[in-house]
């Protein structure tokens, strides 16, 4: 799961054109994500829907696949991004430093783990 969300945070800091597929370490598809006109869709392992990002002027908010807004993704003028719980409560944030490495922090501001 935390290999797709990374997948996830690397289109929203590239900001074009992607379409990404995850597989976990025995080559097996995992899930997806696709660009829309309007953001991106995450499928399933079997190319079900299971979700949306839809783009906003600062990041992104998230759907479920009936619609249903799960939470958000805001990025600051520093390039933090913070993620968002539906009810708008903080849950944790990511930075993306010059290296292309990505540090992922608890709600808290603790270091949680990086990713490149």
């Amino acid at each position: 799961m935390k290999k797709f969300l990374v997948l996830l945070l690397m289109l929203f800091f590239a900001n074009v054109a992607f379409a990404v597929t995850s597989y976990d370490r025995y080559g097996q598809k995992t899930g997806s994500y696709r660009q829309t006109t309007s953001g991106y869709n995450s499928y399933d392992r079997y190319g079900s829907k299971t979700g949306s990002y839809k783009k906003t002027t600062n990041g992104y908010n998230k759907y479920d696949k009936y619609g249903q807004k799960t939470g958000s993704y805001k990025t600051n003028s520093n390039g933090i991004t913070t993620k968002y719980d539906k009810y708008g409560q903080k849950v944790g944030s990511f930075k993306k430093d010059s290296s292309g490495r990505i540090t992922e922090y608890d709600k808290y501001g603790r270091k949680v783990g990086s990713y490149k």
